[in-house]
């Protein structure tokens, strides 16, 4: 293909602000690279170029700035008479409909980012066994008493024995310490021999084998083994059979990036060359010890699967993460990467990408989010991606763009900059509405009522990212993680530093750091050493019992310089590996004994749930609400003359409260998200902040020029009780009298309706009710729901209201447009566009693609499974039912008069 002259990217990098007014001047219309981008679908892939036009246009026009095409499991078999053909993956048919999709997008403006597999984790025909994850397979063999011989356990293909070990007792019980080296198993014909002894034996094999694992949900011709991370031979072999042949496609316009997600490589724990990388990393012959490393038995377990994990990262790191980033460059794009999972990659991996991405809502708790942000925070990465609406609110087409903010919002306050959206799965155009989905996903294109308000929620997610990606990060407390006690609890068949880090990052510890008014970065061993603590007032160090010396010395200095930790149960007291423990072990314990007996600098805490006290007293909190500390959130961006902190409510109640900053300037505003409008606000502003509604505060060192005088108002009261006698148009029907405001679900007719409805009302207002008034249709309050809890990735996160609108409003006042409405408050100041007399209003209501799917019959895949097996079963489709939709009412017309 066409290479790049340049070594880096070629594609443009987003442009970072340092002061306030470069920044203010975009936000009227932040740059495009900021818009949210969404995981496109190709199922089958079955995709034909004229809809793929088709849907490259739909995006553009809901304001998506880019896609990352993905080949995924077939939806429909090969039909002639239907024009549906399954194009084998990296097919020439399929390469060029990547070629197309490529150009058109363009074309449109979009940037264009595609996976570099079929399904996930990477994989396919081309990996042989030889290539596959490798696992070690453990096989003990009795021999009893008076036995010369045993049944040696068979090597199948891509096996082979590392070693054998003898000793006392049973396969079922024995101990693992005590076994010995086999020299030779003498194994013949399947048969092993050994000297005749009158106690009962066994025999271990550590064999190196393959987890066989098969890549999740492939395309046709993208079956096959998953690869083994930890070898060069496998990634070279992947890059020249798929990464190649997919780059061609793009000829001399390279995909912005290319992309990995989450390793989810199952069972991974060993490959071909462990023991000769073992012995050049750790320096000392992990063979001896492979029976305590498997078995976990022995006070020297946890230190030998320390070294032993640990080698995985550093191999995930230099056999996956280096080479595809240094072959991406090569070809003139960027590796973007969920570096989290297994095998076990840490915080501090991330630093081998172009663009770091996470995923999982989890905001007050240990998070994939958090780790990717906090990275891209220590590495000097101003734009972190994250897989965002995965699973949000099951079943598929149920999620309203008001789910999709409530999300987003939690994606933002970890410190996301670039949303993706999961996603939009491409529709052949004679597939029944609501059209295709991914198993396990919601769906967010033109098939949804509600996408003709996407540009609105496109524009607000664009607006907050551009936002977030300005200055500098300014979170003030680091969390430690104890990625050395992890490696020494990790286990065979699940090494995983991300899966055991939620045991050590509880929520109740992150929770006490919100609480207290501040957000927080991880940080890891590996970046103390290599960043440093510098930027962080605070270090938090939970549980951390192994640690280097050398790190202690970071943290010595750290203290020395101003810095405070704060130390949480167990405090440093071992080597974190196994060769020179005795000696490394005593350094450990004389180093943190020195850092612990630092007075004022450096404070003890027993329990997570006592260090919100403990962190107040050290460092008060950046952001200090007078109430509902615990149901808002915010991030901070600092610039060299102001300060920008998106604060979000992400709860489903109210907020009412002032708002006190730590560090504040001499002029504060208010930035409205939804319009990017300036107020100018009192330095400690009152926050009024309806269900998952959002607000910036803009502290700055000079007043800025673009923010309008604050507009102070008198209570509320209402002119007009507009809850009955509209007339409602349906698609294809004449005006209907509604004269008391209903769910279109009350009727039969319109139960099953998924799409969008006119509502019209002539409203009459007098000269005196208009003059110095502020006056706004107000579409009510909503109800919040009990708490379910799913925030959490891969639970159906959804936003915990009802609202008396369902699901999103375009407003016209005399046929002029007078706003839109898709999250709470859902209030519009109309005061433009109203005069004395008489006013038509009209309301465009939009609902929820599920209920044109629950009034049908669900596919049948059975012919499609027994073709292709069964890639695929479509989540929750019990509870697929009807939503509530239209207006629900109370509908008011509000008056506020004008101080």
């Amino acid at each position: 293909m066409a290479q790049a002259a340049a070594q880096e990217p070629v594609a443009q990098e987003p442009v970072i602000f340092q002061r306030i007014g470069e920044v203010a001047s975009h936000l009227a219309h932040p740059p495009a690279d900021a818009r949210p981008m969404m995981r496109w679908w190709w199922f089958g892939p079955a995709v034909e170029k004229k809809q793929l036009a088709f849907e490259i246009d739909r995006m553009k026009e809901g304001g998506i700035g880019g896609v990352e095409i993905q080949a995924v499991y077939p939806m429909a078999l090969d039909d002639p008479s239907r024009g549906v053909k399954n194009l084998p993956f990296l097919s020439t048919e399929h390469l060029d409909a990547v070629r197309f999709a490529n150009e058109k997008g363009r074309e449109a403006g979009l940037r264009v980012d595609v996976t570099l597999g079929s399904g996930w984790p990477f994989g396919g025909p081309h990996i042989g066994i030889a290539d596959a994850i490798g696992k070690m397979r453990v096989v003990a063999v009795d021999v009893p008493a008076g036995a010369t011989g045993y049944a040696a356990p068979v090597v199948s293909e891509g096996e082979k024995i590392e070693a054998v070990f003898v000793g006392g007792g049973t396969a079922k019980e024995h101990d693992a310490t005590r076994l010995q080296p086999l020299k030779s198993d003498h194994a013949q014909n399947g048969r092993g021999s050994l000297a005749a002894l009158a106690a009962p034996r066994v025999v271990v094999y550590y064999i190196a084998s393959r987890s066989g694992m098969q890549v999740k949900r492939p395309a046709v011709g993208g079956e096959g083994f998953v690869l083994d991370h930890m070898s060069r031979r496998a990634i070279d072999n992947h890059l020249k059979n798929v990464g190649e042949p997919l780059l061609k496609a793009f000829g001399d316009k390279p995909p912005y990036a290319i992309f990995s997600d989450s390793l989810e490589a199952y069972g991974s724990d060993w490959t071909d060359n462990f023991l000769e990388e073992f012995q050049r990393r750790r320096g000392y012959d992990l063979r001896p010890y492979l029976p305590v490393v498997f078995s976990g038995q022995g006070a020297n377990a946890p230190a030998l699967r320390h070294d032993w994990a640990l080698t995985q990262t550093e191999l995930v790191e230099d056999n996956y993460l280096k080479p595809v980033t240094a072959w991406a460059r090569r070809h003139g794009t960027r590796f973007r990467s969920q570096t989290y999972g297994e095998p076990p990659a840490s915080l501090s991996s991330f630093r081998h990408l172009d663009l770091m991405e996470g995923e999982g809502a989890q905001y007050r708790q240990f998070s994939f989010t958090r780790l990717a942000s906090s990275a891209a925070h220590l590495y000097g990465r101003p734009v972190v991606s994250a897989e965002t609406w995965t699973w949000l609110r099951s079943p598929a087409h149920t999620a309203s763009p008001l789910d999709m903010k409530a999300e987003a919002d939690r994606m933002f306050v970890q410190g996301v900059t670039q949303i993706i959206g999961h996603g939009w799965p491409y529709t052949p155009p004679d597939a029944p509405e609501p059209g295709y989905q991914l198993y396990a996903a919601a769906v967010f294109n033109h098939h949804q009522p509600w996408y003709m308000v996407m540009p609105e929620v496109s524009g607000y997610l664009t607006r907050v990212s551009y936002l977030l990606r300005q200055g500098e990060p300014a979170n003030q407390v680091a969390v430690l993680l104890p990625n050395d006690d992890v490696y020494a609890v990790n286990r065979p068949g699940k090494t995983s530093l991300s899966a055991e880090l939620p045991h050590f990052i509880t929520p109740e510890l992150v929770q006490q750091i919100m609480d207290s008014g501040h957000n927080l970065d991880y940080i890891d061993p590996e970046a103390v050493l290599r960043v440093g603590l510098a930027r962080y007032p605070v270090l938090v160090m939970p549980n951390v019992t192994r640690l280097a010396p050398e790190v202690l010395a970071k943290l010595e200095a750290y203290v020395e310089g101003g810095g405070r930790i704060i130390t949480i149960g167990a405090t440093p007291s071992l080597a974190p590996g196994f060769k020179d423990a005795q000696r490394i072990t005593a350094e450990v314990k004389r180093a943190a004994a020195a850092l612990l007996a630092r007075g004022r600098n450096v404070t003890g805490v027993g329990t997570d749930t006592e260090l919100g006290r403990a962190l107040q007293a050290v460092l008060p909190g950046d952001v200090r609400l007078s109430a509902a500390q615990n149901r808002v959130s915010f991030v901070r961006r600092k610039l060299a003359d102001a300060d920008i902190y998106f604060i979000a409510n992400t709860s489903n109640e109210p907020v009412s409260a002032s708002a006190t900053f730590r560090q504040p300037r001499r002029h504060a505003a208010l930035l409205d998200p939804d319009t990017g409008k300036l107020a100018q606000s009192p330095l400690a502003p009152e926050l009024r902040l309806a269900p998952y509604e959002s607000v910036v505060v803009v502290m700055s060192d000079a007043p800025l020029q673009a923010a309008a005088p604050a507009a102070n108002t008198g209570e509320a009261s209402v002119l007009a009780d507009l809850s009955s006698g509209w007339q409602v148009r349906f698609p294809g029907g004449a005006p209907v009298a509604m004269d008391r405001l209903a769910s279109w679900t009350d009727s039969a007719a319109t139960r099953y309706f998924s799409g969008q409805a006119t509502y019209g009302k002539q409203v009459t207002v007098t000269a005196d009710q208009l003059r110095g008034r502020r006056v706004s249709l107000d579409f009510g309050t909503g109800t919040p729901l009990p708490d379910s809890g799913v925030h959490a990735h891969h639970s159906g996160m959804r936003a915990m209201y009802e609202p008396a609108l369902r699901d999103a409003a375009i407003v016209t006042v005399n046929g002029r447009r007078a706003g839109t409405l898709w999250h709470p408050p859902y209030r519009l100041d109309v005061t433009p566009f109203l005069k004395p007399g008489a006013n038509q209003v009209e309301v465009r209501v939009a609902n929820l693609g599920v209920n044109t799917l629950a009034g049908r019959e669900l596919p049948d895949f059975k012919l499609l499974r027994l073709r292709y097996g069964n890639r695929f079963e479509l989540q929750d489709t019990a509870k697929i039912a009807p939503q509530p939709a239209g207006l629900l009412g109370p509908v008011t017309l509000v008056g506020e008069v004008l101080e």
